[in-house]
């Protein structure tokens, strides 16, 4: 097999899949990437058995054959080598040479029949959607994932398939995030699958803001997603998502309308001399104002008050700043509302006009 390619072009989908190859592997075959040429079609696939992903793209010559390099080598090289250069490589026996102008670097191969394959399960449900939608959902919920957790269900995205709605929670079992787009899957039945925590990051960085669409498939025990340009299969985690609707705070009679930005920026200063361990602030709430105060075992202290929207009672309460800034980051609105019900109870943050993205904060003891 010999390709003759430019740099450019080759790169691209190097490094779209690159991601998904480990450092460190268990098998020597997951450290590579299989290339495979058919006509003018070229694909390049990686995998760490639960992952998988495929670029596609278009060769100016047609070639045949199939083989595998080293993933992180082989896209060092495409990386070094200069703007605008044509590479050409050669697949000779159990050697790939990879030449450009002067430059050339042999690679040891293994065979592309020993290289795992992911892509063959029975779709249940498949639909369209606008990158961008999956992507929002996805950059909306995915940072109140858990890590390493015990309970490995939480390690992972729920998304929720019912009627015209997709739905996606995240939770690490102190803060949860949801969030809803609309979309024309035409589910028969409610539908739930949990995607782990690797395929997920990967999917916000392959995912672009454009409209358009992916294909997605969903199987019993995998997920697959497919543009013009890259295919990628995930292995779904098998457990149950807790029941996400019991925790979602209903009927808070404490409604706080603030500024956004405003908030954000006094919780950040304020959490400065918050407790490094524990993150901990204290809000003390009352007609008309917030105070913001943090404290560490260092006798330092902070204050904060902004002017907000708010007639109830008096309350304090505390909560992990960083809980509350991520759920404050994630909102784009100018306004913010936070609903209340007492001090041993969980906050609701959305935007006022909309319920499309719900965040809760469990409060801290104070």
């Amino acid at each position: 097999m010999e390709l003759k390619i430019d740099r450019e072009s080759l790169l691209k989908p190097l490094q779209l899949i690159i991601g998904v190859v480990e450092r460190r592997q268990t098998l020597p075959i997951l450290g590579n990437v299989l290339i495979k040429a058919e006509g003018n079609q070229l694909s390049m696939t990686a995998t760490d058995l639960e992952i998988e992903m495929v670029s596609h793209m278009d060769l100016e010559q047609p070639a045949n054959g199939e083989t595998t390099l080293p993933a992180r080598k082989f896209i060092d090289i495409c990386k070094a080598l200069p703007d605008g250069a044509n590479v050409t490589l050669k697949i000779d026996g159990e050697k790939g040479t990879i030449r450009s102008g002067k430059s050339r670097f042999t690679l040891s191969t293994l065979p592309a029949s020993e290289f795992p394959n992911l892509d063959s399960f029975r779709s249940n449900l498949e639909f369209k959607i606008p990158q961008n939608q999956l992507k929002f959902l996805i950059d909306q919920t995915s940072f109140a994932m858990a890590q390493q957790d015990v309970r490995y269900y939480l390690n992972g995205l729920l998304f929720e398939f019912s009627g015209n709605l997709i739905r996606a929670v995240a939770t690490d079992g102190h803060r949860l995030a949801l969030c809803d787009v609309e979309a024309e899957i035409n589910a028969p039945e409610t539908m739930q699958i949990i995607v782990p925590r690797k395929a997920v990051t990967e999917l916000s960085r392959l995912l672009d803001n454009s409209d358009e669409p992916v294909t997605v498939q969903l199987g019993t025990n995998h997920i697959r997603l497919a543009t013009s340009k890259m295919s990628f299969i995930s292995k779904l985690i098998d457990g149950r998502f807790p029941d996400y609707q019991r925790v979602v705070p209903q009927g808070g009679d404490k409604i706080v309308l603030a500024n956004r930005s405003e908030l954000r920026q006094a919780l950040n200063r304020a959490s400065i001399l918050s407790n490094e361990k524990y993150r901990s602030v204290r809000f003390m709430l009352a007609p008309g104002l917030v105070r913001v105060l943090a404290h560490n075992p260092e006798q330092e202290e902070a204050e904060e008050e902004i002017e907000v929207d708010y007639s109830g009672t008096n309350l304090e309460i505390g909560f992990n700043a960083s809980y509350v800034l991520d759920a404050l980051g994630s909102l784009t609105g100018d306004q913010v509302q936070l609903e209340l019900t007492d001090q041993n109870s969980c906050c609701l943050i959305r935007a006022p006009e909309s319920e499309a993205c719900r965040y809760v904060v469990m409060p801290m003891r104070l």
